[in-house]
């Protein structure tokens, strides 16, 4: 795994040191809820848009950075950490309420940067201008939920926006010079390889700086749950072994310079219908290490410009 551009190194490289990141809930919803665009969610999302792992949101900013620190203290000491908006869709707020919630995230010493998870189609000028203002304080990643590339497939799982207000996005961000982090899921119905690698290589033509490499998971309450319970729609589940190779090739093809935040994620057990050998997420990275350790695994080794 040292041929790989991973998070952990890339945070010791500009904090010195280990970095953690505390997942909190700023109390929003999305506009694929309440009826903006949609009012059923992305077909996988869960109850919890995403951010189940995130602490409670009755509670303060302040009191949930106390409580999500508390969840990590027997992995850090003297650590830093990162404020990490996780839940549903965190720009999707009044600039003035953003405004509150987002500095009272950076306002502890220990914390070193902001991460924000959001939809490409959920800002404007005063949101732009305000995450600048931010990042000339403290480090703002923002993470995109794009997924797929394919419009069949995002049309399927309710994306519900098209590349064009990615891209648009995408360079509203850098020209603000905010950190740019791509979500991107493996194992969605019909796509394969191929699909999974144009995905990537377009990936690689934009100046984003980090990417989300996340398993499919089915989980419980979900529209998707409902789809792969319907045996008539021959939805293809990954086992683990095709998950390390479709992952393996995604890294091989990958701009070097991007980070890796992620090689795959755990839903929630209690929630978790399949893929089941995702629960398991010790073994499940000790596979992928050795997989990548025993094929030559490396960032970009078949990365060329313009592929």
């Amino acid at each position: 795994m040292e041929q790989i551009n991973r998070l952990n190194d890339y945070y010791k490289r500009t904090f010195g040191s280990k970095v953690y990141k505390l997942s909190l809930n700023g109390g929003m919803t999305c506009p694929n809820r309440d009826g903006t665009i949609d009012n059923r969610g992305c077909l996988f999302c869960s109850r919890g848009g995403s951010g189940d792992f995130a602490t409670d949101p009755s509670l303060s900013i302040t009191a949930q950075i106390d409580k999500a620190r508390e969840k990590v203290s027997r992995k850090i000491k003297y650590g830093k950490y990162i404020s990490y908006f996780q839940a549903f869709t965190n720009t999707y707020a009044s600039p003035d309420y953003l405004r509150r919630i987002y500095f009272e995230a950076i306002a502890p010493e220990d914390i070193v940067g902001l991460s924000i998870g959001t939809r490409p189609d959920c800002f404007n000028d005063e949101k732009y201008s305000l995450l600048s203002e931010i990042n000339k304080i403290k480090p703002v990643y923002v993470e995109l939920g794009l997924q797929t590339i394919h419009q069949k497939t995002a049309d399927f799982i309710r994306r519900g926006y098209d590349l064009s207000v990615f891209e648009k996005a995408v360079a509203s961000l850098l020209a603000i010079n905010v950190n740019i982090v791509v979500h991107v899921i493996i194992g969605l119905p019909d796509e394969g390889l191929k699909e999974i690698l144009e995905t990537i290589n377009y990936i690689n033509s934009l100046p984003v700086n980090g990417i989300k490499l996340q398993l499919l998971h089915i989980l419980r309450d979900t529209d998707l749950a409902e789809y792969y319970l319907d045996k008539s729609n021959n939805f293809h589940l990954l086992s683990l072994e095709e998950y390390a190779y479709i992952l393996g090739e995604c890294v091989n093809h990958l701009r070097p310079d991007i980070v890796v935040h992620r090689l795959t994620g755990d839903g929630p057990k209690k929630d978790l219908i399949a893929p089941l050998w995702s629960a398991d997420k010790k073994r499940v990275l000790n596979y992928i290490n050795k997989y990548f350790k025993d094929n030559n695994i490396v960032q970009g080794r078949k990365y060329s410009n313009g592929s």
